[in-house]
């Protein structure tokens, strides 16, 4: 059940980054049939190169306190982004601003939208350290 939300999530944010995310260089013409195309990507290349590249940069990521998996989320949505629009032809990047730039503001959209999603969606046993 949490793949299937976490699979939505991603197509509803993917679509609102694209649609509304003209001024940080996405073309915002993106139809929903392609969010969700695009959303499959991201959870194949996620599921795919993710656990690869967590895995060769562990130590660094420690030592970061895991800052640098911000830097593997950013990869992984520039794999996802320079796949998309050979599979999902209205989801591209216009060009407004520079690539990375535009990459880099929905790495960090797609971030928080994993983040809340995992804290909402928390089993309770998790919850609390407390015994009780």
């Amino acid at each position: 059940m949490i793949h299937i939300v976490r699979f939505i999530a991603n197509a509803i944010a993917l679509y609102c980054i694209a649609h509304f995310g003209a001024k940080i260089g996405f073309d915002p013409s993106v139809t929903v049939r392609d969010a969700l195309i695009v959303a499959l990507i991201f959870g194949i290349v996620n599921a795919l190169i993710g656990p690869i590249l967590r895995l060769i940069a562990w130590p660094v990521n420690f030592l970061t306190h895991g800052l640098f998996s911000f830097v593997i989320n950013y990869l992984l949505f520039i794999i996802t982004v320079s796949i998309a629009p050979h599979i999902a032809p209205s989801f591209r990047l216009s060009g407004s601003l520079n690539w990375w730039m535009a990459d880099l503001w929905g790495a960090i959209i797609m971030m928080l939208v994993a983040t809340i999603i995992q804290q909402l969606w928390k089993h309770p046993s998790e919850g609390s350290s407390q015994p009780g």
